[in-house]
């Protein structure tokens, strides 16, 4: 009885803003993260960093036997239903871990709530998914933000998704991962641009690349980088320079409130600001340099590799595989493989190639060999010397008897004239 006079005191405190206090604002239709605070009858409370505590039915928490799922201290995520004000949050955990049915995900649909669920098959055209044991599908082109990659390479993986249709009494269920990613990098890109600004300098991810530079992520929010900003010397392709998910620091140059085509604003940004100018902006390494190394990420485009020269980067083009094929089927994470310099960039980043390991190899042992061929036991010596070695039974000039000074002796007449010679 004790605790639950505790618990109520605590619970009026915090709506009245004299217990724990926060200052965030949720939006309905948003997803959080919480720690689950106390437990009633009826209503899990969670602690979501607002003023007052969010609430979430009891019911939606337990399994089909009624045993609560979740315990004190436990994180959770879920979706806010309502957003409160002077009342309390309300939320909706994610739906897919139990199982439901179709009018729990119409519900789901409808309130924007996420649903979880796990990827069963690739097949043409998306994927198949699992959400609390009703089938859906979720278009390959609703997987992921940017390119999805070998969708072979998602079964098994367990993801959040938003329910976009459901037909025919949940025989025809429609989901996408995208537009969840969307929702989420729309609500980053608020925070993003409120720290923006000119001179700042940021870390981001290599989102796209294109001839004319690479966009960058800023945690939500995209900017461009020219190529003519990617380094100090002439850079003849963005991807010389930088690969798809590489991280990168930059610094904001301008900013274009609402300059782009989505109607964000336009932010211009330069690695080269960051970079010490060099007389070259990227230097060859030595020849046929082999090293090796240790696979840290695998990308759509390549494969990362930490070296003990640092860490550097094999682009599709230089792992030697068929065309078309994703090197997430071929690579592992942590896997050691031999890789050969190719050169390092103005940043000190390094671009390296893994078919030509063998090449590479291959110039080596020539040059050993003809190396050891000149340096043996002995060097090659003079023209008369390497004639006399392949013809041994030519006379050694040096080594005939020669007259002796003052001798008036004639030498005698040959006797091995040949026919000819006799016939005159």
């Amino acid at each position: 009885m004790a605790d639950e006079d505790d618990f109520a005191s605590l619970f009026e405190q915090s709506v009245a803003g004299k217990g724990p206090s926060g200052s965030r604002r949720l939006k309905a239709g948003e997803t959080v993260d919480g720690s689950v605070i106390a437990i009633g009858e009826d209503t899990v409370f969670v602690d979501v960093g607002t003023k007052a505590e969010a609430r979430i039915d009891r019911a939606s928490l337990t399994d089909e036997r009624g045993n609560l799922k979740v315990q004190l201290g436990q994180r959770i995520r879920a979706t806010v239903i309502h957003p409160g004000g002077r009342e309390a949050p309300v939320l909706s955990v994610a739906l897919g871990r139990g199982t439901i049915d179709a009018a729990m995900l119409e519900s789901a649909m409808e309130a924007g709530t996420p649903v979880e669920g796990e990827i069963t098959k690739a097949v043409k055209a998306g994927l198949e998914v699992s959400v609390g044991g009703v089938r859906a599908f979720c278009p390959a082109s609703q997987v992921e933000i940017g390119p999805s990659g070998e969708l072979e390479g998602w079964v098994g993986q367990r993801h959040f998704f938003r329910v976009l249709e459901v037909k025919e009494g949940g025989r025809s269920v429609i989901v996408s991962r995208r537009a969840l990613l969307q929702a989420e990098r729309a609500e980053r890109a608020g925070a993003a641009l409120a720290r923006l600004e000119v001179g700042a300098e940021l870390d981001g991810i290599i989102a796209s690349i294109q001839p004319y530079g690479v966009f960058v992520d800023l945690g939500g929010l995209e900017g461009l980088v020219h190529v003519s900003e990617l380094g100090h010397g002439r850079v003849a392709s963005p991807s010389d320079v930088v690969a798809v998910g590489e991280q990168v620091r930059v610094k904001v140059l301008a900013i274009d409130a609402g300059g782009n085509t989505k109607g964000g604003p336009r932010v211009s940004l330069s690695m080269k600001a960051l970079l010490q100018p060099a007389a070259s902006d990227t230097t060859a390494a030595p020849a046929d340099v082999v090293v090796s190394g240790t696979v840290a990420r695998i990308e759509g485009g390549g494969v990362f590799v930490d070296t003990p020269q640092g860490g550097g980067f094999v682009p599709n083009g230089e792992l030697g595989l068929p065309p078309g094929s994703d090197p997430r089927r071929v690579y592992e994470i942590g896997q050691v493989i031999d890789v050969v310099v190719l050169r390092r960039d103005g940043s000190g980043k390094l671009r390296l190639s893994v078919k030509g390991v063998a090449e590479a190899e291959a110039r080596r042992n020539y040059r050993d060999f003809r190396s050891g061929e000149r340096l043996g036991n002995r060097s090659l010596g003079s023209l008369g010397d390497l004639l006399r070695d392949r013809l041994p039974d030519v006379p050694d000039r040096a080594s005939e008897p020669t007259t002796p000074v003052g001798d008036t002796r004639k030498p005698s007449k040959r006797t091995d004239v040949g026919p000819e010679r006799r016939r005159r």
